[in-house]
């Protein structure tokens, strides 16, 4: 089992003029202790349940090019991506410019968005549910054209490119991981067993029957459901003095033995840096051979 750190909220004690600061130790400390992953929401505005909306909020690529420069072992990506927020063609370049820069360590988290509050907020795109899963597969199938040899054009249902160059072209082959956010059972996760090689869900009484509608799209869509990688939302909060890091294992050993490889999840006040120790000493050894 694998942990990786998301990054929800930037809204931190030392104000918007200590942010880079923290950030730059809070990644070098998940790097050095041994989370596999470092995520960051792609949301413009704060989004309910992690606080108001005017809550500090710094735009996802831009962050993950400077998480990039302060690593040098964490994958690095979006939990995820919203495919109406940037013009999939404009991703793709994004995605390969950070695999370059970080050393091949960049991956594509992407969902078909919901935030509508920020998308009208900002005069981004938001269509109705069923034109964002069009732009989503169109966004999915358009980054493995220029992540592929094939530079031609490109016509699908919501969008159209006449030349899908990519150079230089990423270093992770035979591309950039693909990660798909949400568990939708007649879109998402057919989407994953069509086009990703991850899928990531929030555990709760239904995720098992998730699990269980990925393994028939696999089926019918003759992908080997075990080379998809289960990833799952946990949220870590090991205690003031690592008292409850004893449920976060039995948590992730209760997902592991569902059949998740991963969990991702943010660590509770991440910008005092201990708590990270924390889950990096008594956590992350402790899943390993989950």
């Amino acid at each position: 089992m694998r942990v990786g750190l998301q990054i929800p909220d930037f809204t931190w004690p030392g104000g918007p003029a200590r942010i880079a600061t923290d950030l730059a130790e809070v990644a070098r400390t998940a790097d050095a202790v041994g989370f596999d992953r470092i995520a960051v929401m792609d949301h413009v505005f704060q989004i309910r349940g992690v606080g108001p909306a005017e809550h500090d909020m710094l735009e996802a690529y831009t962050t993950l090019g400077f998480l990039a420069a302060h690593t040098s072992r964490a994958r690095l990506l979006t939990l995820v991506t919203g495919a109406v927020y940037r013009s999939p063609g404009l991703l793709a370049k994004i995605v390969t410019t950070l695999d370059v820069l970080s050393g091949g360590r960049a991956e594509l988290g992407i969902g078909a968005a919901w935030n509508e509050e920020e998308a009208r907020g900002l005069g981004l795109p938001f269509p109705p549910v069923a034109e964002r899963f069009e732009h989503l597969e169109d966004t999915l199938r358009i980054c493995l054209r220029m992540w592929s040899e094939d530079d031609g054009p490109y016509e699908g249902t919501r969008h159209r490119l006449e030349r899908t160059l990519n150079s230089p072209q990423a270093l992770s082959k035979p591309h950039p991981p693909i990660m798909i956010g949400g568990g939708g059972e007649k879109k998402t996760l057919r989407f994953v067993a069509r086009y990703a090689q991850a899928c990531n869900l929030f555990p709760g009484p239904e995720v098992e029957h998730k699990l269980d509608v990925l393994r028939a799209h696999c089926e019918a869509e003759g992908r080997d459901y075990d080379e998809i990688e289960k990833t799952c939302y946990v949220p870590f909060d090991p205690g003031e003095k690592g008292e409850r890091t004893g449920e976060i294992v039995d948590t992730l050993g209760r997902l592991a033995g569902l059949g998740f490889d991963s969990a991702l999840g943010y660590v509770s006040d991440v910008w005092k840096i201990a708590p990270l120790e924390v889950v990096g000493r008594d956590v992350i050894p402790a899943v390993a051979d989950f």
